[in-house]
């Protein structure tokens, strides 16, 4: 038998092959590659999805952090606070600006900040909130909102990998000072290459973020301030045009997905399947379980011996990564959920097409790895 990949995008391709090459021949045969015009209405089309008013497409999500960052005037000397248990990127946006990232445990039930550890963290260097809506799971917007309101600070939407996902009925992403997302091609909305998008309802940050992606003007050879070059290419944003009418349905594919994996993987001891949340829409960028008493490892092995690939998101808590590791004797970040998770987290097959008998099959194995036959 084939084995099962984690994610596969093959479906997906066969399915849309005939738009996305015409939409590919077409740019080629306008000979508009940088800035055309399906960069414009990606544009409008996505902001009318999201229910924002602007939104700037870019070169990476990693970009749109950066820019977002950027735009809302933050830099040296002050202080974000964001999540350790995330991709590097999150963390490594707000250095990149000249700020520091500080560093707040995350819930055991969602993977995302816990609102209950952030009042405490806070200083009068902090400028900003970067809550993660990590797996797809919306992160508590209302209390991280209700802080930011309270203290007077930004707050930035990593929605990388919950593209189409909800808080009690609105987009991700518009309910901050700004969203950033990702379109690297495994995202829920996935470009087939890099690719980006800054979104806000404020214009003169969006103007800001539309002169960092062009060199720091919106005008050639008139610039501003000192800018990057982060343009979404004309080929990724016909793309995504083509893809983005079928992310509700395919988001409602991953939920049904995960819906069969929760019925069939609820009860086995060893196992904690992801929390429903009463206030989130998840959309399952990736299925995550928890693997307890030490045996995440074993049961990884386990299943890729039976041809069933699996990925941990993340292995190492971004506080602990090299980069950020104690200097001068200063004592070592404890921060006992992240930690613990890292040590536990399992993120099983998942994607919008899977054919039920690839899942029927990761779903046995489990089971075999359990000791369930």
């Amino acid at each position: 038998m084939s084995n099962v990949p984690v994610f596969e995008v093959n479906s997906e391709v066969e399915l849309l092959w005939n738009e996305i090459m015409e939409a590919v021949q077409g740019v080629i045969r306008s000979g508009k590659f940088i800035m055309g015009p399906n960069v414009t209405a990606f544009e409008e089309e996505v902001a009318a999805y999201l229910g924002v008013k602007y939104a700037v497409a870019l070169n990476s999500g990693t970009d749109a952090l950066v820019i977002a960052l950027k735009a809302l005037g933050i830099g040296p000397g002050d202080e974000v606070i964001t999540t350790p248990f995330t991709f590097f990127a999150t963390a490594e946006a707000i250095g990149q600006v000249g700020a520091t990232p500080i560093f707040v445990d995350v819930e055991e039930c969602s993977y995302n900040l816990d609102p209950n550890k952030m009042e405490e963290k806070i200083t009068s260097r902090t400028k900003a909130i970067m809550p993660v809506h990590l797996y797809g799971q919306a992160a508590d917007m209302d209390e991280i909102r209700r802080l930011a309101a309270k203290y007077k600070l930004f707050v930035v939407e990593d929605v990388a990998q919950a593209f189409g996902g909800e808080y009690k009925g609105k987009k991700l992403g518009t309910l901050g000072d700004a969203g950033c997302f990702s379109f690297f091609p495994t995202k829920n909305l996935g470009a087939y290459g890099d690719g980006g998008l800054f979104v806000t309802q404020d214009e003169a940050v969006a103007q800001i973020a539309r002169k960092l992606r062009t060199h720091g003007g919106i005008n050639k050879y008139r610039n501003e301030m000192l800018g990057y070059n982060s343009r979404l290419d004309e080929i990724q944003a016909a793309i995504l045009r083509v893809k983005l009418p079928h992310i509700d349905h395919w988001n409602e594919n991953r939920r049904g997905i995960a819906r069969k994996y929760d019925d069939q993987l609820h009860g086995i001891s060893e196992i904690v399947v992801p929390a429903e949340l009463p206030y989130a829409k998840h959309v399952y960028h990736q299925y995550t379980v928890r693997i307890l008493n030490g045996r995440r490892d074993e049961f990884q092995r386990h299943l890729s011996e039976l041809g069933i690939s699996t990925m941990v998101y993340y292995p190492t808590p971004v506080h602990r990564l090299p980069v950020y590791q104690p200097l001068n004797g200063k004592s070592e970040l404890h921060l006992p959920v992240s930690e613990t998770l890292a040590d536990e987290v399992l993120s099983l097959p998942i994607w919008p097409l899977m054919h039920p008998e690839k899942q029927e099959r990761a779903i046995r194995s489990i089971r075999e790895a359990a000791g369930l036959r």
